[in-house]
């Protein structure tokens, strides 16, 4: 936390989301992971949603939830997933999680029918104890729905380079090499293995070839089950 490097991103971390993720071509890849909504069926359903960011996939919903809460780490980010909630007429709660505690959830057992994840799992570290508390909250049979970078990826790994750690270089003083092993510190392919031991497989699909193999494509979007 006394890095000079970790300082810096802390303070211009809004910024980097903004032009790289929500933008041009970090847009596009972001969608392409937010699409697997549509293969979910909300209605009438009370749902979870860990780091919603600013809820984009709610373009792609099926069916309208009973109720949808949004846990987050950060204030500045719940505040913008309630407006654009609000805006669409969602019944919500937020619930700001302590990032001394993240890996234990303040929610009941089997309290959610659906838990929604998108481009997370891949800073939460270590991995296990956070499907652990994903499965705890979700009913028998709820489903967990979402979408992670291919992350490890000869792919991922160019496009990189080519987009936010130019960033990283144009605008900050930061060593970009230490915010990629600090923010990403969980591969692909290990985060699915985990999910396949921690819940039971309905949909998985990699974009934008198709072919489930991490080094050619950018996201890797999931359907797994409380077994």
């Amino acid at each position: 936390m006394e890095d000079a490097c970790w300082k810096e991103w802390e303070k211009c971390y809004l910024d980097f989301y903004y032009e790289n993720q929500k933008k041009s071509v970090g847009s596009v890849v972001n969608d392409a992971g937010y699409k697997v909504m549509e293969k979910v069926d909300l209605t009438g359903k009370k749902v979870l949603e860990i780091g919603p960011g600013d809820i984009r996939h709610m373009s792609f919903w099926c069916g309208m939830p009973a109720h949808y809460v949004i846990a987050d780490i950060n204030q500045a980010m719940l505040d913008k997933s309630a407006s654009r909630l609000r805006e669409q007429g969602v019944d919500y709660s937020t619930v700001l999680l302590s990032k001394q505690e993240t890996a234990r959830l303040p929610f009941e057992d089997s309290e959610f029918d659906v838990v929604v994840s998108f481009y997370s799992l891949e800073h939460l570290y270590p991995l296990e104890p956070y499907l652990t508390e994903t499965s705890r909250v979700l009913r028998q049979g709820g489903v967990f729905a979402g979408g992670i970078p291919c992350e490890g990826g000869l792919a991922w790994g160019i496009g990189r380079f080519l987009t936010s750690r130019r960033w990283l270089k144009n605008n900050t003083r930061i060593n970009p090499d230490k915010i990629i092993c600090w923010e990403h510190p969980n591969f692909a392919e290990d985060i699915l293995k985990s999910l396949d031991e921690n819940f039971a497989l309905k949909y998985l699909s990699y974009w934008p070839f198709g072919a489930r193999v991490i080094d050619i494509n950018l996201v890797a979007k999931f359907v797994y089950e409380k077994r």
